[in-house]
């Protein structure tokens, strides 16, 4: 997913949560996971090429970071220890068909408002056909660059991250269901995490 859009769903998920400068070092940690050199090769930090299983185990690890650091009073490796997991959380919903097997189990009907999405559908989250978009190269690289785009895609399989990513509304008409799924993620992983915090760490973590 794009930056811009990583920032907008973090601030709108959680942004009135934490101190300005708790947020900023969430923000540049979250922004911090597509560097160029973490975009290939770190599948679990993306849910790239059908890395579930690692991803998950890089989300449960990054929470229990979160609860260590804020014990050793290191209040700073908490929040990119989350800022990192959102990050990744927020990929799923842009790297993988979780948002068409939502939107198509209104069998043609219309389906709500984007504000309406269920991020965490039992079904599809445990459905064997979920699928997130392989990495092919050199030409996945390629679909990152406006001028190369159309070659690229002309060429890659439709089970591409290039054919298959929401990154951003120019890439996927479902793009406002992918923004609000992550929001709506975003915000229950914080929830989640508050609910393993003592009151003393959740006032280091929020810094307020």
């Amino acid at each position: 997913m794009l930056g811009r859009y990583h920032i907008d769903i973090t601030r709108q998920a959680i942004g009135a949560d934490f101190s300005p400068r708790a947020l900023q070092v969430i923000l540049r940690a979250n922004l911090g996971q597509d560097q160029p050199h973490k975009l290939f090769g770190r599948d679990h930090f993306h849910f790239d090429n059908n890395a579930f299983e690692s991803s998950y185990a890089y989300i449960e690890e990054q929470r229990a970071a979160i609860g260590a650091n804020l014990a050793r009073a290191d209040a700073r490796s908490a929040w990119q220890s989350f800022g990192r997991m959102i990050h990744t959380l927020q990929d799923f919903y842009a790297h993988s068909d979780y948002i068409p097997r939502w939107l198509s189990s209104f069998n043609g009907n219309s389906p709500p408002a984007p504000e309406q999405v269920d991020p965490v559908s039992s079904e599809i989250l445990s459905h064997p056909g979920l699928h997130t978009g392989k990495i092919y190269r050199p030409l996945d690289a390629l679909a990152f660059l406006p001028f190369l785009r159309k070659f690229a895609l002309s060429r890659l399989p439709a089970d591409s991250h290039g054919h298959m990513n929401h990154d951003s509304p120019q890439n996927s008409a479902q793009f406002d269901y992918v923004f609000h799924a992550s929001v709506k993620r975003t915000r229950l992983e914080f929830e989640k995490v508050v609910g393993l915090l003592s009151s003393e760490l959740l006032e280091k973590f929020v810094d307020r």
